[in-house]
């Protein structure tokens, strides 16, 4: 315990240290769906790299068909777990540059009339302030004892911001150097400003693009009324059908392998101060429009969705054209979770639509990918310990909460590598990640870091 108090210590002392070099890493513009910045990719990289060789990692830049992968390693004591940690140093574009109130890419400190201290500028929670917090817990562990309690492996991503095109090559190309006793992955958030989170599930997702094709042109209205098959009309009626009175999904089988969340679960979301009031009003609504018997945090945690995400048919321009469009087309998501299957979801989905389309149309589909839910279990060892050490550092449980969008990565963890994922992140709503201004407050990039000093000692032992 003496030596995890001076850990802790020496992440205090040298605060402003760890900003300076976090402000390093944020000045290189990294934008990796950008080819202007090819460069600025590998810069970050090779950045990375020198620091944890300064702390004493084996490292080095892994080159891919895209943008590099940094890899490093650390041993660790002999019978202490072996972990894997992940982040990404590549950021969005900064459009629309003109709403930033400052250079992106010049990072600062600016305080709040509360005194609050928020770092600024693109990259600064998503997500090169959040793989920083670790890296900093881990050279203040080898300043203060010499050596780290785990032996750590380091895994950053030159392009999750551009989908990810080279990571399953990697990953299935250094499976055995990669592969750990579990991952920790840094890309989530709090629950608040003073309440930490484990992310515990993530839903996955089926997308899928229809279009029904009707005449072999567009008609007038007048002379073809009535007689002619409307693709709008049909198109219309398909997605009217797929939820009924009370928001349930009508596929077949649909909601097969979609547990019930448990009761102790259920009460802990409860007990978080969730306003629904509040979440919808924020976005100028006030009536949930799910499940009708499910509470907006389980439909947006815990439950499977599908929803429309386009539509587009006939004439849509200035005006008014009296046609009845030969083609009308949508774009369909489907969230899942539990044990949900992705490609049973696809078919029955496609079997609906075929059996509401008249015999003298048709309709084509086009996908856009689909993954299974991951769900990382409740009791899951390393995760108790990560709970317990976010307790000692905020004062407070951990909120086990769930996120209604996806990280890839965890489900390509578990798929190539074998690897269940602990997710601690300390980034906050208001973050603006993706959006102008981004920002990380300093709080959570100072307690964050003593957060995973915390958790390596937790894992240890």
């Amino acid at each position: 315990m003496a030596s995890l108090d001076t850990v802790l210590k020496s992440i205090d002392d040298n605060l402003e240290g760890a900003v300076e070099r976090l402000f390093n890493l944020l000045r290189i513009k990294s934008i990796s769906t950008d080819p202007a910045y090819t460069d600025d990719c590998r810069k970050a990289a090779k950045y990375l790299v020198d620091d944890l060789v300064s702390i004493g990692f084996e490292a080095r830049v892994a080159d891919t068909t895209g943008h590099p992968m940094v890899v490093a390693h650390h041993d660790g004591p002999q019978g202490a777990p072996h972990v894997l940690f992940y982040g990404h140093y590549d950021v969005q574009p900064v459009d629309p540059e003109n709403l930033w109130d400052e250079p992106p890419f010049e990072p600062r400190i600016r305080e709040l009339p509360d005194g609050t201290k928020q770092m600024v500028g693109r990259g600064t929670s998503d997500d090169k302030g959040q793989l920083m917090t670790f890296v900093e817990a881990c050279r203040a562990w080898k300043a203060e004892t010499g050596e780290l309690p785990c032996r750590v492996t380091i895994f950053f991503e030159g392009e999750e911001e551009s989908g990810s095109p080279s990571l399953i090559p990697f990953l299935e190309a250094n499976r055995d150097e990669l592969k750990a006793d579990f991952a920790l992955v840094c890309d989530t958030g709090m629950w608040d400003t003073d309440t930490p989170s484990i992310c515990t599930a993530l839903r996955g997702l089926v997308g899928e693009e229809i279009t029904i094709h009707a005449a072999d042109r567009d008609l007038h209205s007048g002379a073809y009324g009535s007689a002619a098959a409307n693709p709008i009309r049909i198109l219309a009626k398909v997605l009217a059908g797929l939820h009924d009175e009370n928001g349930r999904v009508t596929l077949e089988e649909f909601y097969d392998g979609v547990p019930e969340t448990p009761d102790e679960i259920m009460e802990m979301w409860n007990g978080l101060g969730f306003s629904e009031k509040e979440f919808l009003g924020e976005i100028g609504l006030s009536n949930p429009a799910g499940e009708s018997d499910r509470s907006v945090l389980e439909q947006i945690w815990a439950r499977p969705t599908c929803e429309f995400n386009g539509i587009e048919g006939g004439y849509t321009g200035e005006g008014f054209k009296t046609v009845i469009p030969a083609i009308a087309s949508s774009k369909v998501s489907f969230r899942l979770v539990g044990t949900q299957d992705p490609i049973r979801v696809r078919e029955a989905f496609r079997a609906y639509v075929r059996s509401a389309i008249p015999g003298d149309c048709s309709v084509v589909f086009k996908e856009h990918g689909g993954s299974p839910a991951v769900h990382l279990g409740y009791d899951m060892p390393a995760m108790k310990k990560a709970a317990e050490a976010l307790k000692e550092e905020w004062g407070r449980d951990a909120a086990l909460t769930a996120m209604g969008g996806s990280i890839p990565v965890v489900g390509d963890f578990a798929e190539f590598l074998g690897m269940q994922s602990v997710l601690v992140g300390f980034a906050l709503d208001d973050d603006r990640i993706h959006s102008p201004n981004e920002k990380y407050d300093l709080k959570s990039f100072h307690k964050g870091t003593r957060s995973w000093a915390r958790i390596l000692e937790k894992l240890a032992n």
